[in-house]
Order: structure tokens, then sequence, then C-alpha cells
């Protein structure tokens, strides 16, 4: 066996593993999470801001409406109950007897001293099995971003976008407003110059408590949902001895999606575009394993906000958009 091949083979797998884990180390970062009310299972309109899709709620504890669902919108179930749509794999038996033959090839050239797919001596055989290493991954991403692109059509593709923050407080909710089979009733919601305050506050007052960790402050910033996501976040970055911070959070743009009355609650859809010093740390040390410390990031994610009629906003969801 050629142990060299398959060292790297080994590092290459772990990078690969972890790479989505430190690059989505943030708040939110992890993928949709929260809940929008009955429109929890529909795409936000997309904004000058935010032009692209956003993804659907990966982690929910909403129940799915029948009715709520956007045009083209996949619902996910709530946490703890499979998706009866399956998997992508489960979607797509010929991306998957592709990938299990990939595998299959890749671990036999391993196991028999050839590398991943044999066929190259010395150098370039690690040369080339890095090369085979990047476009295995490659082709996955590709094909798993054709297939959220394809579930994720947003529910109001034909609306036109709002402008920058200042021209959408003094617009309101788009969208429709309400929906049948059983569905809560919706209505517009004007917003007030203070909500955007309010949002932009709760922006850095979220990712301030995030780096500390400080639990506490996040349950007066946030629904009970959202904490627990933050909670379960944090708890796995410590399991792997990690701390992320980001600091010196600046709102560069953002604009209304939408904002509605619900029942007694009131929500609004906001997109935003931030710049922040994002860094992950090893707690042994202090080793920066991602970001640079000296160097601004850029992210542009989608917050939606909660409130009783009259009472304060908290965070209720976070989203990202397809690139």
């Amino acid at each position: 066996m050629r142990r060299p091949g398959f060292l790297i083979a080994a590092i290459a797998a772990a990078a690969l593993a972890l790479a989505p884990a430190l690059a989505e180390a943030r708040p939110g970062g992890g993928g949709g999470a929260g809940s929008r009310g009955s429109r929890t299972f529909s795409a936000p309109p997309s904004t000058s801001t935010a032009p692209g899709t956003a993804r659907p709620m990966e982690r929910t504890m909403q129940p799915n409406q029948p009715a709520s669902p956007g045009v083209g919108q996949t619902a996910r179930p709530p946490i703890g109950q499979p998706n009866p749509a399956g998997g992508f794999f489960s979607r797509s038996p010929f991306m998957a007897g592709l990938m299990g033959g990939l595998i299959g090839v890749g671990l036999g050239g391993l196991l028999f001293g050839n590398g991943l797919f044999g066929g190259f001596s010395g150098f370039a055989s690690i040369l080339g099995l890095l090369l085979q290493i990047g476009l295995i991954v490659l082709l996955v991403r590709f094909a798993i971003g054709f297939f959220r692109r394809r579930q994720a059509q947003p529910a109001m593709a034909g609306v036109a976008p709002q402008g920058g923050m200042a021209r959408a407080m003094d617009g309101h909710g788009r969208g429709p407003m309400s929906g049948g089979g059983g569905a809560p009733a919706t209505a517009p919601l004007e917003l007030r110059p203070e909500d955007f305050s309010s949002f932009e506050q709760l922006l850095k007052a979220v990712n301030d408590a995030w780096s500390r960790q400080d639990v506490g402050t996040l349950r007066h910033l946030a629904t009970p949902e959202m904490v627990r996501y933050f909670s379960d976040d944090l708890a796995n970055l410590a399991a792997r001895g990690w701390h992320n911070q980001t600091r010196e959070v600046t709102l560069e743009q953002g604009d209304l999606a939408e904002a509605w009355r619900e029942g007694d609650r009131e929500y609004a859809t906001v997109a935003m575009r931030f710049s922040l010093v994002d860094v992950t740390r090893r707690l042994a040390d202090g080793v920066v394993v991602e970001g640079d410390p000296d160097r601004r990031t850029q992210a542009v994610e989608l917050w939606t906000f909660v409130r009783p009629a009259g009472g304060s906003w908290q965070l209720s969801a976070i989203q990202q958009t397809e690139k």
C-alpha cells in the first residue's frame, strides 16, 4: 500500500468535511433556520440587496401548512420528522449510482495501492489524486446547487424589488395576504423608521452576544426557537474545540422584502448586506483556523423579525440566498 497516497487522501477528505463547518461558523451561517409564521415555506420576494432566491428553511419548528408553500417551493418538515421528499441522492438515482461507483473505485484504488483511481506514480500520482478529488467535489457541489435552485424557486418572482433601506421605510409588506386551506389570514403591515433602526440594532446585538457565547442575552434578542439553534451551533463549535467571533458588524445596505400581520403577531423580513470581521479560533491556543482578524468580509442574508402587536422585535429566522 502506498502510504503517502493514502495519507494525502485522508487529509483531503478531512479538509473537505470540515470546510462547510468553518465557512458557516457565524450565527445563522449554517443554513436557513427559524420560522416566518405561515410564510415559513414560501420564499421571500427578492430585493435589490438580495436579488437571489432565498434558500429554504433547513431547520424549523413551524408545522407545514398545505397551502402555504409558494410556487415551486418544496416544504420542509419540522425538526425530528423525516423529509418525505428524500435527500438529493434519493431524488436522483442516476447521481447516486454514479457517485457510489466513483467512491467504490476510489476506495479500491486506495486499498490496493493505486491512489484514488490509479494510473500514476510518484509525484504525478499525488497531483493526480488531488485533481481527481477536486473534480469530484466540484461535480457534487454543482449537482446539489442545480437541484437546490430547481426546488427553491421564488414564491413571488414577478414582484419588482425595492431600493435601499431608506426607501423601504416608506413601503409596506408585499405578497399574498391570505392563504386557503386553513392557513392563517394575513394583512399588510406598515413599518416606521424606528422599526428599521431596531433591525440594525438587533443585527449587531445578536452577533455580539453570539461572540460572547451569551445565551442569556440571546434569549432577549431572539425567539426560543432561534435560541435553541444558536445554542446547538455554539455547542457544536465547542465540541470541535473552536470559538467563532464576529465583530465590528456594519450594515452596508438593507431593504424590506415583506412585512405582514398574522393574528396578534407582526412579521418583517429584511434583506441585509453587512460587513464584519469573522474569525474562528482554536480554543486550546487561540490559533486562527478560519478567517482573518485583520480583514473584513461581507454577507448577504434575510433576517425575519417578529413581535406581538405593539411589542419589541425579536429575531425569528435567518436565511441565506442562492449565489
